[in-house]
């Protein structure tokens, strides 16, 4: 089993991979139409910057969170008549798991260069695994619908199944251990949110922020792509200032771009430095 002191084609060892809005479900659309069918159900109306703001979190966290909000604390107590308790939000779970899974299963395309860059690492020698925010049963139909189109990596760990999720390194250590790679420092993460980076970071590992395909813009595929090169570079200036405040090491458009990410990281790991070194750097 190759592990990074292992002969191989490349200094890096292993690429992780968040899922919705870097490799599939480009603009990260499942969880903002989840969460809202869901609090308008119970009568809460949570706006969607509301639903971004914590997105890459695991679920249940990512509701707690937004439920704290004082805004939406007082719209749930307006609208329920008491505040908002544990229970409750077990309450918004047990909704939420088949809403995630109906709307991920209009979401589940790869986004453009997603399955090119899973044959390009497997071409050269490089491991592949994933960590995301969904739950094992969110996965249920992702999983082999993202295999029928070319993407199929080899360690999948999900929410809830490790003791903390992002921005704790758990998850990106489970996938590692599960698929025996070390050291960290020769493995990348991949994410479309700073929450992610910010997990990447605390696990000593080199980070690579997607600016265009995921949460941070918000967009569809179509829409994004329909505008000029310059709007699209003006939509990300933020992100990328998150991405930077996160700690990024680099960040890139999308995974249709990871090979300019592949190329910076190996050559920085040949000279000698560590992730989190250098100021993050925009690819374009």
């Amino acid at each position: 089993m190759m592990t990074a002191s292992s002969v191989s084609r490349s200094p890096i060892a292993a690429v992780l991979f968040d899922w919705a809005g870097t490799m599939i479900d480009f603009g990260s659309r499942a969880p903002v139409m989840a969460m809202q069918r869901v609090f308008d159900e119970v009568g809460v109306l949570v706006e969607e910057p509301v639903i971004r703001r914590y997105m890459g979190k695991a679920k249940r966290e990512h509701v707690v969170a937004m439920l704290s909000e004082p805004a939406i604390a007082a719209r749930w107590l307006k609208a329920r008549g008491a505040e908002w308790s544990e229970a409750e939000v077990d309450a918004l779970m047990q909704r939420l798991e088949p809403a995630m899974q109906e709307c991920a299963a209009i979401c589940r395309d790869l986004i453009p260069g997603a399955a090119e860059a899973f044959e390009m690492l497997r071409a050269r020698g490089i491991r592949v695994g994933s960590t995301t925010g969904y739950t094992r049963t969110m996965m249920a139909n992702i999983i082999p619908a993202a295999a029928a189109q070319g993407y199929a990596p080899e360690a999948i760990v999900c929410a809830g199944e490790t003791a903390q999720g992002r921005p704790a390194p758990l998850m990106l250590w489970k996938a590692l251990v599960e698929m025996g790679v070390w050291p960290a420092s020769a493995c990348i993460a991949v994410d479309d949110a700073p929450v992610g980076i910010e997990a990447g970071r605390h696990a000593g590992m080199w980070t690579v922020g997607l600016a265009g395909s995921g949460n941070g813009v918000g967009l569809d595929q179509a829409t994004f792509l329909a505008l000029s090169r310059d709007d699209r570079a003006e939509l990300m200036q933020g992100v990328v200032a998150e991405f930077t405040a996160a700690g990024a090491d680099f960040v890139i458009e999308s995974v249709a771009h990871l090979d300019l990410a592949l190329t910076a990281v190996a050559k920085a790991i040949e000279r000698g430095e560590a992730p989190g070194a250098a100021p993050t750097r925009f690819l374009p």
